[in-house]
């Protein structure tokens, strides 16, 4: 086991995946020789070549573009988009072709395509750098969503979407990719590198679909992914009531056994997540926990969430879920 940070666990992940399979490739704006912005795929084009870790041009929609003939012709390729943000050029080429594929061609072909992409904010990254879009990938048949919270989930995650059939939209939280930052206005995140998990060097894999428990409690749930799953965790022990955590790690499918085992056991539910509340992937949690947990429910469901604002620049820690808040949802729905 070495000590990692989630920038080297994924780096782990890329290189071994690269080293396994010659079919895998990796490509997107500043990937290879530099490195890549946050540094994820350092070092790999030199060690596996130009033609196996490449940059590309500014041009989102075509990185999804080549990206879908590639896995259309029987390669895995890992496109990295810089910023989640600018997800949306490819928008088109990924909901409307990659997705749909394998359901147009009656499972006779599929495009086995990973979408990297640093999500959320923590950075100070302002409007167009910080946006949590998973929920807009959600609504999207064919697709499914990922997104990691630490070191380890971040490897065995990234190995098993590589290794997947399915497209794969895979979100990175960049607040984390150094350490998690639980973040308010006195205490704003540094780039020093602060390792923070074990991770084997070796090949392993967490399963697509299955939630993590992260701590066991009695009296509510709390359920979130992303860098949200540190947040919470504060604000768990803020509200010194006992909870379970759960993180949903993938949203897309995602573990509705193990989210109603929960909810039926405490009877309470929070849903935590960074994105806007209107239409954010909680709204879908919460109604799929109202079907199925309706007669063990003891308290309204609670969302504590992003603003339904653009993403602000020097407000960006009011804007995010805070432990306080968490915490008081949390005791609201004691109260409730």
């Amino acid at each position: 086991m070495a000590n990692m940070n989630m920038i080297q666990s994924l780096n782990s992940a890329l290189d071994i995946m690269l080293d396994r399979d010659e079919t895998v490739l990796m490509f997107g704006e500043d990937v290879g020789y530099f490195g890549g912005v946050f540094r994820v795929s350092d070092g790999l084009q030199a060690k596996h070549g130009v033609h196996r870790v490449f940059d590309s041009p500014l041009a989102e929609g075509g990185l999804a573009a080549i990206a879908f003939g590639m896995g259309l012709n029987g390669l895995r390729p890992i496109v990295e988009i810089q910023f989640s943000d600018y997800i949306f050029p490819a928008y088109d080429q990924i909901v409307n072709e990659i997705a749909k594929l394998r359901h147009r061609s009656g499972g006779e072909f599929w495009t086995p395509v990973v979408v990297r992409a640093p999500a959320g904010g923590g950075i100070r990254g302002g409007h167009h750098h910080s946006q949590s879009p998973e929920s807009q990938f959600t609504h999207t048949p064919g697709l499914n969503v990922v997104y990691c919270s630490n070191p380890y989930n971040a490897k065995g995650l990234l190995i098993s979407a590589i290794e997947s059939n399915d497209p794969i939209i895979f979100l990175e939280p960049k607040r984390c990719y150094r350490g998690p930052f639980y973040g308010d206005p006195h205490n704003v995140p540094t780039w020093k590198d602060h390792p923070d998990g074990e991770v084997p060097e070796e090949y392993y894999k967490i399963p697509l679909g299955e939630a993590r428990l992260v701590e066991e409690g009695s009296d509510c749930t709390v359920i979130s992914w992303g860098a949200m799953v540190h947040v919470a965790e504060q604000g768990i022990r803020d509200s010194g009531i006992s909870c379970d955590l759960i993180d949903l790690q993938s949203l897309v499918p995602w573990d509705r056994d193990a989210v109603v085992k929960s909810v039926e056991k405490t009877g309470r539910c929070v849903i935590v997540h960074e994105a806007p509340k209107t239409s954010g992937f909680g709204a879908e949690m919460a109604a799929s926990v109202q079907e199925r947990c309706f007669y063990s429910l003891e308290s309204r469901i609670e969302r504590v969430t992003g603003w339904d604002t653009p993403f602000p620049h020097s407000t960006e820690w009011d804007y995010m879920p805070s432990p306080q808040r968490i915490a008081d949802a949390i005791k609201r729905t004691m109260e409730g």
